[in-house]
């Protein structure tokens, strides 16, 4: 098929592919339907080619002409390995989906509903969206407090499923259900210490739709969270769950660790611990960031700092990041031995560690790098601290620096 010529006109402007079921929108302009509408879904609200604007709801009319012009085409080519794109299904109507909805709360069809859900909303961005028409995202939230009050784990993966591939956003529809209901971040406690199957998967799913909770949460609610949700969030990331499941959890505790209480209860539940587990273990660079960033906000606490330095490869892992995953990661890593070496005193332990792990080679490096002033003003502040335990290191007398260059 690579030496046939393919027609421009049968090219969808999105996915540059053969068009399998050609709409025209309300620009004139035809796309492939499932690439337009992923298009819609995403939020986006302008026509992709005119740059017109394309409300998420417009209608797009089948274009079945040019529809049977690519199947006469692909059934002429068929020699050549073009394959013929067959007649497309008719799509679901919203009315259907709000049906199927409703059904969700009868017994004896309950999980034969949930699952027929399911599989809606894996097909394409126009069931996604019919379902959060129809108030799917807040029946899924009924539905997983149901279980969680009768202690049940049936069609929990299926609800969870649905939720995350609607993707549930930061919206007012998410905000409302949280204010509306007490026991929402009890239940999704409760299935995060569920002993489930598949739990990488469920609990991935999970943590995804709590992340978008959170973002949406007001500054009351996060800061009245229970010590058991931390320990469940923890819990998942010593268990193991999926790359995307991680980040989606250190998003959490990142965003809930402004307030005191918060953070005590990550400590206790030895949140500390577990993502230096996981920065030893060389993530991609936002996973790097967000654990940074919860370990800059825990060590501002004197429990934290001892967790910290409890852990044998928690200065090591730090000082390795700087100058070497991003900006963001300059800043938190360097911050984080601000704070673990202007509260350690003379501890010489923790300054003999800092020479050791060379901590403080990269301190001096930050001074020669090109960083941000501050920057470096924080990097001699370090340095210029505990200057004549440190006078003697080999970054000291290589580079030339002496305590009146830290000034």
């Amino acid at each position: 098929m690579d030496d046939v010529e393919i027609p421009e006109y049968f090219i969808c402007p999105i996915s540059l592919q053969i068009m399998r079921d050609p709409v025209t929108a309300i620009t004139g302009i035809t796309y492939d339907r499932e690439s337009i509408e992923n298009w819609l879904f995403k939020g986006s609200n302008t026509c992709p080619v005119t740059k017109q604007p394309l409300p998420n709801e417009s209608d797009l009319t089948p274009n079945h002409t040019l529809r049977r012009l690519i199947q006469s085409w692909c059934t002429e080519n068929a020699s050549n390995g073009v394959v013929r794109i067959p007649t497309p299904k008719a799509p679901l109507t919203k009315s259907h989906v709000v049906k199927l909805v409703k059904e969700l709360w009868v017994p004896q069809s309950q999980l034969k509903t949930l699952r027929r859900l399911e599989l809606i909303a894996m097909e394409n961005a126009r069931n996604r969206r019919y379902l959060a028409e129809a108030g799917a995202v807040k029946s899924m939230f009924s539905f997983l407090e149901a279980c969680f009050n009768k202690q049940q784990t049936v069609g929990l993966e299926e609800a969870l499923s649905i939720l995350y591939q609607i993707r549930v956003n930061p919206t007012s529809e998410t905000r409302l259900q949280l204010i509306e209901s007490d026991g929402i971040m009890e239940t999704f406690t409760w299935i995060l210490r569920c002993k489930l199957n598949d739990h990488s998967s469920i609990k991935s799913h999970a943590l995804l739709v709590l992340k978008a909770m959170v973002e949406t949460a007001s500054s009351h609610q996060l800061e009245r969270l229970k010590p058991g949700f931390f320990s469940s969030v923890v819990g998942v990331l010593r268990e193991g769950i999926s790359h995307q499941g991680i980040n989606a959890a250190l998003k959490i505790l990142l965003d809930t660790c402004l307030w005191g209480r918060n953070r005590m209860s990550m400590i206790e539940a030895g949140a500390i611990h577990e993502i230096i587990e996981i920065e030893l273990g060389m993530p991609e660079r936002r996973t790097t960031e967000l654990i940074l960033g919860i370990l800059f906000h825990l060590c501002s606490c004197a429990d934290g700092r001892s967790q910290f330095l409890s852990h044998c490869g928690a200065i090591a892992v730090v000082s390795s990041r700087i100058l070497r995953i991003s900006i963001a990661a300059d800043d938190r890593a360097v911050l984080i031995l601000a704070l673990i070496s202007k509260h350690c005193g003379t501890c010489a332990v923790v300054l003999q560690e800092m020479m050791s792990v060379r901590a403080i080679s990269k301190l001096c490096m930050v001074l020669q790098a090109d960083c941000a002033h501050y920057l470096k003003e924080k990097a001699k502040e370090i340095l210029r601290s505990h200057y004549d335990f440190w006078k003697n290191s080999p970054c000291f007398t290589s580079s030339s620096l002496s305590r009146i260059q830290l000034i």
